[in-house]
């Protein structure tokens, strides 16, 4: 009987360390694919601009703004008021201010170009953004399988063992059993 108790434990250590292998190869799966992922996310995010770049951006942040608005319809009050006020020869852009529409001509082919160059920057910004929330959603949606993966093993293993369990207690009643029929007998 303690021949057969000790081939029962022994059968059951070596369940569990087929249990604690696959657990480790899991495991290490699971680091080397991070592993990769980190490598991805971890190239440096900020990028060196240059001086047109960044004139660029305050450019766009400034044409953007209400600021600008203001000011420009400001100036562009003053403008005409100015040369309505004056008189004669003193009128540096008469009435149908050709200067004026020249000059807004200039600004809005100037300007748009550069505003242009500030969005293409920034959508390449949000598009590595985005790249970068598709690597960590990635790296999640590995973590979560890892763990069902581990949650299947555990419960295949505690399946296997109450199987064992009930196996070895029925052999312990057919035992007691098969006693009780010889003390009977």
């Amino acid at each position: 009987m303690r021949a057969i108790k000790a081939k029962y434990i022994n059968e059951l250590l070596d369940t569990e360390n087929d249990h604690l292998k696959k657990m480790n190869e899991i495991v290490l799966q699971s680091i080397e694919q991070e592993k990769l992922l980190l490598q991805n996310l971890s190239q440096p995010q900020d990028e060196e601009l240059t001086m047109g770049q960044r004139l660029a951006d305050r450019v766009a942040r400034f044409g953007g703004s209400w600021k600008f608005i203001t000011w420009f319809a400001v100036l562009l009050c003053i403008w005409i008021f100015i040369n309505l006020l004056l008189t004669g020869r003193h009128r540096f852009d008469p009435y149908p201010f050709i200067l004026l529409n020249l000059l807004l001509s200039c600004l809005a082919a100037i300007q748009a170009p550069v505003i242009m160059m500030s969005q293409n920057r920034q959508e390449e910004k949000d598009r590595k953004r985005n790249e970068n929330d598709y690597q960590v959603n990635l790296k999640a949606e590995i973590e979560i399988r890892t763990l069902h993966q581990k949650m299947d093993l555990l419960m295949q293993e505690q399946f296997k063992k109450l199987i064992e369990s009930q196996a070895e207690q029925i052999r312990l009643l057919q035992a007691i059993v098969r006693e009780e029929k010889r003390k009977s007998n």
